[in-house]
């Protein structure tokens, strides 16, 4: 294979990862907790769009709880993003072992 043909491949290859990267900040992904009383939102991309929380799971007196129920719901939606976006780019590098997602 020459070097020119080579370059080309890279250089369709380093496009289709960016429009995947574009297409990942559109996808979205929700995650909840204790029975859907919290509710997270995040894009294929790593970002946090939206947070809903139930009134009936704020309790003054018990902040941690609410904390630990925010973190849970948080971790699972970027969870799941990165599994969207590993699949994405999965597609792009046809299995080379690249990363795919979240700080490309």
């Amino acid at each position: 294979m020459n070097l020119a043909k080579m370059m080309k491949q890279a250089q369709q290859m380093q496009a289709d990862m960016q429009r995947a990267q574009e297409t990942l900040a559109q996808k979205t992904v929700e995650a909840s907790v204790a029975g859907g009383k919290v509710l997270v939102t995040a894009t294929g991309a790593g970002d946090i769009v939206n947070i809903k929380i139930d009134p009936a799971v704020v309790d003054p007196s018990d902040v941690s709880l609410l904390e630990d129920l925010i973190l849970s719901a948080v971790q699972q939606a970027l969870a799941k993003g990165r599994e969207i976006a590993t699949s994405e780019m999965g597609k792009v590098t046809g299995g080379m072992g690249l990363p795919g997602g979240f700080g490309l």
